[in-house]
């Protein structure tokens, strides 16, 4: 199977897509690839969620679409059944890493400790999403666990945005940064899908 990063390719930032709306997350996606976003996570917080993945692969099947989330096996198997490339949690627990075994997509499991990383690579997984990021140690807490966990690669996600990226991205454990600040919920509501475009563009180069 792809590893999560083989299928974002050269892509450093995994831009998450939070809709009301199934109209709504098909635009933003549009305009996230009008940028050059090759990769999309839908986030399963709003009723329309599932709909939204299921929307956009249909009208856009070239995109990568995942969900993220994913807190347990029900949430897990509607997320594949509305035909999610990968899945994504926000944490790990032993109960949720033995669900998600036999997933055959990709998968990023959500960490915010050490403890938690350790976890993970017994599970089998070299890569991790860090959720909070701003809240678990953000950067020098990536910097240090690259000295503990050496085969281990991150896409942190939680409190990025364009003024911070880089201090992530910097680090030879970070693959990608995950994050709203290029579609807040205000350019949505207002249909500004320019301003998303325009705020990929600049978070890609």
């Amino acid at each position: 199977m792809k590893s999560f990063s083989s299928l974002m390719g050269s892509q450093t930032l995994l831009p998450i897509i939070q809709a009301d709306t199934v109209e709504q997350g098909v635009n933003i996606a549009k305009a996230m690839h009008e940028a050059g976003i090759d990769l999309v996570e839908v986030v399963l917080r709003t009723e329309a969620s599932l709909d939204v993945i299921k929307q956009i692969k249909h009208e856009m099947p070239q995109l990568h679409v995942g969900a993220g989330t994913v807190l347990n096996n029900t949430i897990l198997n509607n997320a594949l059944s509305a035909g999610s490339d990968f899945i994504i949690t926000p944490a790990s627990s032993t109960t949720l890493l033995t669900e998600l075994e036999n997933c055959d997509v990709p998968v990023l499991p959500g960490v915010s400790t050490s403890a938690d990383i350790l976890l993970a690579t017994e599970f089998g997984y070299s890569e991790l999403k860090l959720f909070p990021a701003s809240l678990s140690g953000g950067a020098p807490f990536l910097k240090a666990m690259g000295a503990v966990f050496s085969g281990v690669s991150f896409c942190p996600t939680g409190g990025i945005n364009a003024d911070n990226k880089q201090d992530y991205l910097a680090l030879s454990n970070v693959f990608a940064v995950g994050g709203t600040w290029v579609a807040p919920k205000e350019w949505v509501e207002s249909g500004r899908w320019d301003l998303i475009t325009s705020a990929c563009k600049d978070a890609l180069k």
